[in-house]
């Protein structure tokens, strides 16, 4: 079963997988580490929540073994006293975990750590599927102009000093094969913390850039992003605009307000005098744009449990802002979607104690049975904001998204 790594998962063998599994889970690493694919079928082991308590008794009851999904990020309303009011066409549970009946890790080959894996089997897609519905953004630039500017009114009074503002494009009536939008998207974007998820008929592709939270041993790191910028025509043009990231006073305070959020965060399971920012807003360089990317870092106090040490930093400071429950409150006041799996997180607990969870933004999510497919972006508004600017910032956030979108659909 040798192969080379980038060719193992392709759309005829995705396609495959879709129609003979309920549950399909591709953590795609592009080549920044190993992979892993997870299968289960209706039978097997699975939890879907919004209950976080329940949650956490059925991963405890499981931590001997892999267990592989996502957190929403409604679950913020099991972990403070607050609330999800906003329009929810695409009906994802608020988090769902399960235990493969296969699991895979790809490398330069195929390692089988569960179950029988017979090989894979391709199967043709329909390829380019008429689509009767318009994408369409759900507000306007002026009204997306309208709620920046209330929201900069709050940090002037003092309520908040950084919040993350989404807004949503959506395709009604939108008949796509997730496998092929999937395998579009990442051929754009070959981004490191990339997933493609079927439930049933909901499927999400995600492109992230970002890593949430890594435990590995007893060493937890987090990298959250703030600052992005588009990549130049040449490599001369590339180079400015590094730089200007770089040296952006705007990105940059952006970026050390959520590192001292996080390094809060980490310190609420972290031995004492652990946690240190091992990178403070470097450049990372992906296919479609740069990013300025922070690494904060602590030693786990082992009297916490994994999903301890995860819930103390969810929802991640990156997607909600600073302080992070008044930040959240205003969130849900001013943005017209529920974010549902969007800025959750998707990932995996292994059974030696470790795990490893990404960000879910630059994401699709496709509800089959509605012909629904949503995408949300957004970014950090603080004092220093331009409201024209950040609403071209979501743009060229959406692009990689859309292009995919457009290549699957007439």
């Amino acid at each position: 079963m040798e192969s080379e790594k980038q060719h193992i998962i392709n759309e005829q063998r995705l396609n495959g997988l879709c129609n003979e599994w309920e549950t399909v889970l591709f953590l795609n690493s592009n080549d920044q580490g190993p992979d892993y694919l997870a299968l289960a079928n209706s039978s097997s082991k699975s939890c879907e929540t919004g209950d976080l308590n329940q949650l956490q008794d059925w991963l405890n009851k499981h931590k001997d073994t892999w267990t592989l999904g996502y957190f929403g990020y409604d679950l913020k309303n099991e972990l403070e006293k607050l609330s999800s009011c906003n329009d929810d066409v695409l009906n994802m549970p608020d988090s769902y975990f399960f235990v493969p009946d296969v699991l895979l890790k790809l490398t330069n080959k195929v390692e089988v750590l569960i179950g029988d894996f017979a090989g894979f089997k391709s199967l043709e897609g329909e390829g380019i599927i008429k689509s009767k519905g318009k994408l369409q953004w759900k507000e306007s630039k002026q009204a997306y102009i309208k709620q920046i500017l209330k929201i900069k009114d709050h940090i002037q009074l003092g309520d908040i000093y950084e919040l993350n503002y989404c807004h949503e494009f959506y395709l009604k009536e939108a008949k796509i094969n997730p496998s092929q939008l999937y395998i579009e998207l990442n051929h754009l974007t070959h981004a490191p913390f990339s997933t493609f998820l079927k439930m049933g008929n909901k499927y999400v592709s995600c492109a992230s850039p970002e890593r949430f939270i890594r435990k590995k041993g007893n060493r937890v790191i987090s990298q959250p992003i703030k600052g992005t910028i588009k990549r130049g025509e040449n490599s001369k043009e590339d180079a400015v605009l590094v730089n200007k990231l770089r040296n952006d006073p705007k990105e940059r305070s952006e970026n050390i307000m959520i590192v001292d959020l996080v390094r809060n965060d980490l310190s609420k399971i972290a031995m004492n005098n652990t946690v240190s920012v091992d990178e403070l807003c470097e450049i990372y360089s992906f296919r479609t744009v740069h990013q300025m990317i922070s690494t904060v870092s602590a030693e786990a106090n082992p009297s916490y449990s994994n999903t301890d040490i995860l819930l103390a930093c969810f929802p991640m400071g990156s997607m909600t802002g600073a302080p992070k429950v008044r930040a959240m409150k205003l969130i849900e006041k001013y943005e017209k979607t529920k974010r549902g799996v969007y800025s959750g997180t998707i990932g995996y607990f292994s059974p030696d104690g470790d795990f490893d969870f990404n960000v879910v933004i630059r994401a699709l999510i496709y509800n089959a049975d509605k012909a629904y497919l949503s995408g949300i972006v957004g970014g950090a508004i603080t004092s220093k904001s331009d409201p024209n600017n950040e609403y071209d910032e979501t743009k060229l956030k959406a692009q990689a998204l859309i292009e995919a979108i457009e290549k699957c659909i007439k």
